[in-house]
């Protein structure tokens, strides 16, 4: 099995590669071979055309009173309170042109400050939190702002190759005016030295673009005695889009 120094290797090849060709990507490669699940999962065949409406028969609805503001704090919803960082995460929800992305739906799912998700399929030996589910939604506001309560999550070892772990991130889903309008990216946090070495986020070989997925520590969203805060703003549309995830990339 590859180890880390095959992979950085290979990391740095491709993405000199682009920088020497002066091809700039903004959005992640769907098949990064230092990424190894991407050449199995990327698709090959061109993609189906759905009809909207149909689908619409079968999707979920909401409607905004569905959304509870206590939904964006992750760390009220159990009797005790969860182990980790406290941190609040906030930012704009923003087209190409600026203008605010108003009253959709932002989710949120993590890992917990260990580094482990409530999920069947994660089994590395690190602790549940008996006290933090990882999940949490709200709706932006008038001005496109969300805002969230969490724990900072840890790192966590994948199965990619020898060594391998995943620096820690937030899951996005942003919702349009209906469930066939969806967008799913990552939230990474600054200073983590595992960005360098993580495959999934040097996919995008755009150094500019993979910047625009780590948050900024921002003092002023730190509260006293009671979280750190982080601002962290979306670009839908335009050179300056923040980039997403096909389906097939998910992890």
């Amino acid at each position: 099995m590859a180890g880390q120094a095959e992979i950085s290797a290979e990391i740095a090849a491709i993405n000199t590669e682009y920088q020497c060709a002066g091809v700039e990507e903004t959005q992640p490669r769907l098949n990064y071979p230092p990424y190894r699940s991407s050449m199995l999962r990327h698709p090959t065949y061109e993609l189906l055309r759905a009809d909207p409406e149909a689908i619409e028969l079968w999707a979920p609805c909401f409607g905004e009173c569905d959304v509870d503001p206590l939904d964006a704090d992750l760390t009220i919803q159990h009797s005790g309170q969860p182990i980790g960082e406290r941190a609040v995460v906030t930012g704009r929800i923003v087209d190409g042109e600026g203008r605010p992305v108003r009253h959709r739906l932002v989710e949120i799912w993590q890992a917990n400050a260990s580094g482990r998700y409530i999920h069947q399929r994660d089994q590395h030996p690190a602790p549940l939190d008996p006290n933090f589910t990882g999940v949490g939604r709200c709706l932006t506001d008038d001005d496109g702002n969300y805002r969230f309560t969490t724990i900072k999550p840890g790192p966590y070892p994948w199965r990619n190759h020898h060594n391998a772990w995943r620096p820690a991130h937030i899951h996005f889903s942003l919702f349009g005016t209906d469930f066939t309008q969806r967008m799913i990216t990552q939230m990474y946090f600054p200073g983590d030295p595992l960005l360098a070495l993580d495959p999934i986020y040097q996919s995008i070989t755009d150094q500019k673009a993979r910047d625009r997925l780590v948050a900024a520590y921002d003092h002023d969203v730190t509260t006293h005695e009671w979280a750190t805060g982080y601002r962290w703003d979306i670009v839908l549309t335009g050179a300056a889009r923040t980039p997403f995830e096909a389906p097939e990339q998910r992890r």
